[in-house]
């Protein structure tokens, strides 16, 4: 007899496996699982899935825990929180899941293959051969107990199968409506490879029943994992709990996102440089649409305006220039003190801020006149490396404006050289009026267009950057200071000259 689901919340989960950096797709997963869950006021569960001993380490885990904490997913079980269905990484529930194991076997629901990989991949060629699907074609089912016995007792290799029944299998998705497979077209599944080491399909049904999973909200590639472990539940008389296939993440060319063209770890995101906010709003577009023409979403909004049902079925293509869009957006509208704070590591690791070198007001300013053109972080360094350094170089072809000759460019350093020598201020909003003021003046005196103050303005603004796009060279000369402002134009009237 099925037992009934015995929960009365919503209860949802990620249950990522620690055997690589965690999965941007994992992260989106996790996203919509606590979506749903707190907005039905319900309970979002972290589970690892680590029976992979070979591949799985503490350091995975670790990460999983540390970025989906950066992103500002938290979850109200897990590994590193008590709660009333732990422990809640698979390496702790053998005797769990052995239990379970035992019953299918008495049951004769399951039973010992002992197959070799030799013998099984000759049965996937023959029958490949013939044009059929290839699948486990049953040789072990019927063996006797004394067989199965003495075959373990003389330690033959062997793994636990699963007997799938030759039936249709129906379930609806919340997404995709109703599925239905042919579970004859499955063959017998493994579900352990002994009773001490369960597989995946076998250890996620046992899980999900024990700890009340109302809702699997997992992506489409989980989709033709679902008719088995339906199948399981039925021969272990669980409950079945509704499920939802979120759509694939694509790369540009529509092909699956792979590590080939792109970063695809959460950490890569991370280091680069990528605010939490903007990688949550951008993941959450990925096959979300809200219905409106709103693009930007804190996740307290989400959770009021996130809906299931508005979900996509097609692939969602992972656009990384519409994320750096975005990013680009958070950064202006991050509060500048903040902004400054995590500037300073990627400042720091680039060999470029020395400890003492400048006061905290000093970089914000520094932060400021660089976040216009900041789509990650990580930019902050070459668009800001001429603040700090006490040489610019470069070519001096760059300070030429609009063919110029040498000498009239010459003659620009110097006029500008004479505007900021006089200033007596060197406040930000004087040296904008005296140079915009000046560059009018020396076109007057040149017989240049009035109204193109590049003649003027270029030659400084390279000057003072050694860069051809750069914030204003007023911006530029405020934060530098008078001295060093005055010592950077000599230096490229020495370069022209």
């Amino acid at each position: 007899m099925t037992k009934k689901i015995q929960q009365i919340q919503v209860r949802t989960r990620i249950a990522p496996s620690p055997t690589g950096p965690a999965h941007i797709g994992t992260a989106r997963t996790a996203l919509f699982n606590y979506l749903f869950a707190k907005q039905n006021n319900g309970k979002f569960i972290l589970r690892i899935e680590d029976t992979d001993k070979e591949r799985s380490e503490q350091k995975w885990t670790d990460e999983i825990i540390e970025e989906l904490k950066w992103l500002g997913i938290s979850w109200d079980e897990g590994p590193d929180i008590s709660g009333e269905f732990e422990p809640y990484k698979q390496s702790q529930r053998l005797d769990i899941y052995k239990k379970y194991l035992e019953q299918l076997l008495i049951e004769e629901k399951a039973y010992y293959c002992f197959c070799t990989e030799e013998e099984l991949e000759a049965k996937r060629q023959e029958q490949m051969g013939r044009g059929l699907a290839p699948k486990y074609d049953g040789k072990c089912t019927h063996l006797s107990k004394e067989i199965v016995d003495k075959n373990i007792a003389e330690g033959k290799s062997s793994v636990i199968r699963f007997k799938v029944q030759n039936k249709k299998v129906k379930f609806d998705d919340l997404i995709r409506g109703q599925v239905e497979f042919d579970a004859s077209l499955l063959g017998d599944v493994v579900i352990a490879k002994n009773l001490s080491s369960p597989l995946y399909h076998f250890a996620v049904v046992v899980d999900d029943f024990l700890m009340q999973i109302s809702h699997v909200i997992r992506g489409e590639e989980h989709l033709s994992n679902t008719p088995r472990q339906i199948l399981i539940q039925e021969a272990l008389g669980f409950y079945k709990p509704i499920y939802a296939h979120l759509p694939l993440m694509l790369n540009l060319d529509k092909s699956k996102m792979s590590k080939r063209q792109g970063d695809v770890a959460i950490s890569d995101y991370h280091k680069n440089g990528y605010l939490p906010e903007a990688l949550i709003n951008f993941m959450v577009l990925l096959g979300w649409n809200p219905g409106t023409d709103k693009e930007m979403f804190t996740l307290a909004h989400l959770v009021k305006e996130f809906s299931i049902e508005k979900v996509q079925k097609a692939g969602a293509v992972f656009n990384v220039q519409r994320l750096d869009f975005l990013n680009g957006l958070y950064i202006r509208e991050k509060a500048i003190d903040k902004l400054t704070e995590l500037c300073i590591p990627y400042l720091k690791e680039s060999g470029l801020l020395v400890e003492g070198q400048f006061s905290q007001n000093k970089l914000q300013e520094i932060v400021e006149v660089s976040r216009t053109r900041m789509k990650k972080l990580s930019e902050i360094s070459s668009l800001s490396d001429f603040f700090f350094s006490n040489k610019l170089i470069y070519d001096k072809d760059l300070l030429q404006w609009q063919k110029a000759e040498d000498e009239a460019i010459k003659e620009s350093l110097m006029f500008s050289r004479n505007i900021l020598l006089e200033n007596k201020t060197w406040e930000l909003k004087d040296l904008e009026t005296e140079l915009f003021t000046g560059a009018e003046k020396f076109n007057l005196q040149k017989g240049y267009p009035e109204k193109n103050k590049g003649y003027l303005l270029w030659p400084l603004r390279v000057a003072l950057s050694g860069k051809s796009t750069s914030p204003s060279p007023f911006e530029i000369a405020y934060i530098l200071g008078k001295e060093k402002t005055l010592k950077l134009v000599d230096e490229a009237i020495k370069i022209i000259s």
